[in-house]
């Protein structure tokens, strides 16, 4: 019987490789949230959460944060649910997130994210029919 609790051991390290391998998102879509959470650090804007101001670095590393708090659970499997689970609005107030630019007007962090999404999808789209042996669509 010395066999039989190693062997249940083995399952559910198994069951615990297999959940936290199921709760990353594709691969695909992890480029594209690395790639929203850099624009957002490297973006010369301020980003609202409760009340208070944040310059892009400190609003990436919050959005990371609850990217992989999410992302940990299963929540997370697109750039889309990326933007409306962690980067819309606070989890603890309730309210919605704003990112000001200058010289632009301040508008909601999801609108902000979608365009940045819609651009990097247009780019890597042309940048793949480019790409030799890429079928033609």
């Amino acid at each position: 019987m010395s066999g039989r609790p190693a062997g249940i051991w083995m399952a559910l390290l198994g069951l615990l490789l297999l959940s936290a391998a199921h709760s990353s998102p594709p691969a695909f879509a992890q480029t594209e949230i690395n790639y929203l959470l850099a624009s957002v650090a490297s973006s010369s804007c301020d980003f609202y959460r409760n009340g208070t101001w944040y310059d892009g670095k400190r609003a990436q590393a919050h959005l990371r944060y609850k990217y992989e708090s999410l992302a940990a659970r299963g929540l997370i499997n697109t750039a889309e649910d990326f933007i409306e689970l962690a980067a819309s609005k606070s989890s603890f107030s309730g309210r919605a997130y704003a990112i000001r630019c200058a010289g632009r007007a301040t508008v909601p962090s999801s609108q902000w994210l979608w365009e940045a999404l819609v651009r990097y999808r247009a780019f890597a789209g042309s940048s793949n029919e480019t790409t030799p042996n890429h079928p033609s669509h």
